[in-house]
C-alpha cells in the first residue's frame, strides 16, 4: 500500500488529536499556510470547532484523487514545547491516522502512521 496523495501524505505526516489546542498557552501553534516539501500541495492549518483542520488549498497533481477543499480533522495534544501528537481523521476516506506534528523555526514536520507500522514523515515550509 502506498500513500502518494497529499491528504494521505498529510494524514500520515500530521496525524494527532487537538481539542482546544488554540486555547492552551504553552502549545505549539501550527496555524498557517504550508507548502509540502515536494511542492505538490499547499495546505491551510487552522482551528475548526474544537479541533484543527488541514485543508488543501492547491494541488499540483490531482491524479491520486486529492482535490482542493479536501481536509483532515486533527485532534492533537501538546507533547512538548514544539510537538503535538494524537490523531488525524480523513472524512473523505473515513480513515484515522496516528500523528505527530513538530513546529520548527523554519517550518513544520509531520509524521503519520497507519496501524502503527506504515509511517511517513513530511516537511512543510511556510507558503508565500
Amino acid at each position: 500500500m502506498t500513500f502518494k496523495t497529499p491528504v494521505a501524505v498529510l494524514a500520515l505526516s500530521l496525524a494527532a488529536a487537538l481539542p482546544s489546542l488554540p486555547a492552551r498557552a504553552n502549545s505549539p501553534d501550527p496555524s498557517g499556510v504550508w507548502m509540502r516539501d515536494d511542492g505538490n500541495a499547499r495546505v491551510r492549518i487552522a482551528p475548526c470547532g474544537g479541533n484543527i483542520c488541514a485543508t488543501n488549498l492547491w494541488i499540483r497533481d490531482s491524479s491520486g484523487g486529492e482535490e482542493v477543499g479536501d481536509r483532515l480533522v486533527l485532534t492533537l495534544r501538546p507533547e512538548s514545547a514544539d510537538k503535538l501528537s494524537g490523531e488525524a481523521f480523513d472524512p473523505k476516506r473515513n480513515r484515522r491516522f496516528a500523528m505527530t506534528l513538530t513546529v520548527k523555526p523554519d517550518g513544520l514536520s509531520t509524521r503519520g502512521c497507519i496501524i502503527g507500522v506504515l509511517c511517513k514523515t513530511v516537511n512543510w515550509t511556510p507558503a508565500e
